[in-house]
């Protein structure tokens, strides 16, 4: 083993650096990853561009990290040089506020953002807490893993928790949590309706597992929606406030518009669909590392896989430019070969 590591550090917001760092031990509680892959996420512009409060310079993002555990930390029983583990965005909770000790750990008020508060994946080793990894099936290899550890996570969460086997979910958007969640919904059992933006997608959703399309650029989504009975769940992944609005009418009574994509403008919500029908609107975020192991696990189960295109650490600052335009087709995976 070396004595240093090469890691892309954004040494200022928009500032992207490849540089040499000193391989350090894992502390208490904590593993030290050799990693193999690391997906590029929306999310990642927290750090990238500052757009969240408190990021500390310089900073290694990635949230999407696969590889073997080289070294464990003081007090670490659970896991074990060699094994192969994903770290997702959630990166650990402090265990003490009061969402922890009620248990929904997953939306701690003081958590480890992998890539955020601590350094991430674009890196060849990443220090993460134990109590935050889960084991990557031998099936899946490590690039395809890497995305599922935090979109698919983000996606196959926000659809267990919101649907019933049977009921009619929509998936508005195609994208890199699109394409996921149109698999999974398939794959559970749900009437699965894709909600693309233009006819270029069209094609494509029957072959993740839609029953049906709806072009939104040539007809009322909503409304659609409708003539079909209504759909009880809505999983939203497109980062536009608007477009997750214009979705609300086509929810079926005490249907849900479940958001799980963040969109820059606000998402302006008419009461009356609201009241007279019961319906509801909320928020998905990824969920805890036993969650991460189920959505791994399922997907071995059932053959989800993300499509991805991959690029060297070195080319990290591309990577992130195909995903932000929306050029990718659907997921970057930095790989660390």
């Amino acid at each position: 083993m070396g004595k240093t590591y090469r890691a892309v550090e954004i040494t200022k917001p928009g500032t992207f650096q490849l540089v040499e760092r000193p391989v350090v031990a894992p502390g208490e509680g904590q593993v030290r990853i050799r990693v193999e892959a690391c997906g590029v996420c929306h999310s990642d512009a927290g750090t990238v561009e500052g757009q969240l409060p408190g990021v500390v310079y310089p900073r290694v993002p990635g949230h999407e990290a696969i590889g073997l555990i080289e070294e464990v930390g003081l007090g670490v029983t659970t896991w074990q040089v060699g094994q192969r583990v994903g770290v997702g965005f959630f990166g650990g909770e402090d265990g003490t506020c009061e969402t922890c000790r009620r248990g929904d750990t997953a939306y701690c008020q003081n958590p480890i953002i992998t890539g955020v508060t601590s350094d991430g994946g674009y890196a060849e080793m990443m220090i993460a807490e134990a109590r935050s990894v889960a084991l990557i099936p031998d099936e899946l290899k490590s690039v395809d893993a890497a995305p599922l550890v935090c979109a698919g996570i983000t996606t196959f969460n926000a659809l267990r928790n919101a649907g019933r086997a049977g009921d009619t979910v929509a998936i508005q958007g195609i994208g890199g949590l699109g394409h996921l969640g149109v698999q999974y919904a398939k794959k559970m059992g749900f009437r699965t309706v894709a909600i693309g933006f233009g006819p270029d997608k069209e094609h494509l959703a029957p072959k993740l597992g839609a029953h049906v399309y709806i072009d939104a650029k040539v007809e009322d989504a909503g409304a659609a929606l409708q003539k079909l009975g209504g759909a009880d769940v809505i999983l939203a992944t497109a980062p536009s406030g608007a477009a997750i609005a214009s979705l609300l009418p086509g929810l079926s009574v005490r249907g849900k518009l479940v958001v799980v994509g963040v969109s820059g403008d606000p998402i302006p919500v008419n009461g009356v669909p609201l009241i007279f029908g019961g319906r509801s609107v909320i928020g998905s975020l990824t969920g805890r590392a036993i969650e991460t192991q189920d959505t791994l696990d399922f997907s071995v189960l059932s053959g989800v896989r993300p499509m991805i295109e991959t690029l060297p650490l070195d080319k990290a600052e591309e990577a992130y430019g195909r995903m932000m335009s929306g050029e990718a087709r659907f997921r970057v995976v930095l790989t660390m070969a």
